[in-house]
């Protein structure tokens, strides 16, 4: 079965081929790759993995990006997701410092992690000229949600 655009023999002959781009294929990669990024994005931020208290307070908001310290189970220290000694911790820090005096800290401790090894560590955070730390946990269920 064939598609002719006239009523003729003569126009067949010199019919030029079709020059439209069909979109309906570039839309659907377009919309695979939108849900592939949605669903991996969020698996790309979380750093070290460790199991946060959780609080009801409410989040804080930082007027610049934070530096995030993670407090692991085994006590391991790491910035971002590099792993620091605790002794260079302050001079990694104070480094840091340099290139933006409004420097905020988060710290991520582990629940397992003992209170007091958390506030070590967020000692040597300020000792390292950093007044700004806080502490990240996850949010709690809302009372209505848990029956």
């Amino acid at each position: 079965m064939a598609f002719s655009m006239g009523g003729g023999a003569e126009d067949e002959d010199d019919a030029a081929p079709m020059s439209e781009i069909n979109v309906t294929p570039f839309v659907d990669v377009m919309l695979v790759l939108l849900i592939i990024f949605m669903v991996a994005a969020p698996m790309m931020t979380s750093g070290v993995p460790v199991d946060l208290p959780r609080s009801a307070a409410p989040r804080a908001a930082s007027p610049s990006p934070p530096v995030v310290l993670t407090v692991t189970r085994d006590g391991a220290v790491h910035i971002a997701e590099e792993r620091i000694e605790e002794s260079a911790l302050a001079e990694r820090l104070a480094a840091l410092k340099e290139g933006n005096p409004d420097l905020v800290v988060h710290v991520r401790g582990d629940r397992a992690v003992a209170y007091g090894e958390v506030l070590r560590i967020m000692g040597r955070v300020t000792a390292a000229g950093i007044p700004r730390v806080s502490l990240i946990a996850e949010a709690e269920p809302s009372a209505a949600g848990v029956r």
